[in-house]
């Protein structure tokens, strides 16, 4: 399986739920990343994410082990950033927005769906935001382009249905990371969902226990 976003702060609770689970898991990184063997934890690999050249290479690795066909794609990848109203947000950071969030996704899905076909059906769990559903003020770009990895995902559901390939969407709230903690370092944490509830709901909807659900939107919330 692919694993996009792997290292972060929900891409390693992600990683660590397949890999218990005994899956063989492709983690692609921009830089400073060595290929490791198989069996000693995620499988590597530089790749801009951004671009087709770096999507390809990655792809070609998660499919790269006969004996262990690519069955899921989770794509984590994505970004913050808060800002002014709209009127006061300049439409090159509403553009990074849907480039970092929208992008890669896209990319990344694209490319994947025609060996999930081949393989004989999978798996596609994108992340969103609750902000795509319930905006808050200062965020725009942020929650239109959360907004549009949730229609992504809605119409991959609805093309590749026939094909024996299900896509589903996770919407968090604020997540319980470090990073989250110090950049809100007086919020009730105890409110926020933790990367292991995610990554175990990630993990159902990648595998064969959720094979009669496509194009689901699964609000993770905590108590939030």
């Amino acid at each position: 399986m692919l694993v996009t976003g792997g290292t972060g702060g929900l891409g390693g609770a992600v990683t660590a739920a397949f890999l218990r689970a005994g899956w063989r898991v492709v983690v692609p990184e921009r830089e400073g990343a060595a290929t490791e063997p198989a069996g000693s934890g995620p499988v590597r690999v530089t790749a801009d994410l951004l671009e087709p050249a770096g999507v390809a290479r990655a792809v070609e690795l998660a499919t790269a082990d006969p004996d262990a066909p690519l069955r899921a794609v989770v794509n984590l990848v994505g970004g913050y950033a808060s800002g002014g109203l709209v009127h006061e947000t300049p439409v090159e950071e509403f553009d990074r927005m849907l480039r970092i969030n929208l992008r890669p996704t896209y990319l990344v899905t694209q490319a994947a769906l025609p060996h999930l076909v081949a393989a004989g059906g999978g798996a596609v769990v994108c992340v969103s935001a609750r902000a795509a559903v319930a905006p808050f003020p200062g965020a725009a770009g942020y929650a239109t382009a959360k907004a549009a990895v949730l229609a992504f995902a809605n119409a991959v559901a609805v093309e590749y249905r026939p094909r024996g390939v299900r896509c589903n969407t996770v919407l968090p709230s604020v997540i319980d990371t470090p990073a989250n903690r110090a950049a809100q370092p007086d919020a009730d944490h105890r409110r926020w969902v933790s990367p292991a509830e995610i990554a175990a709901v990630i993990r159902f909807l990648a595998s064969d226990e959720s094979a009669p659900t496509s194009g689901a939107s699964i609000p993770v919330y905590g108590r939030a």
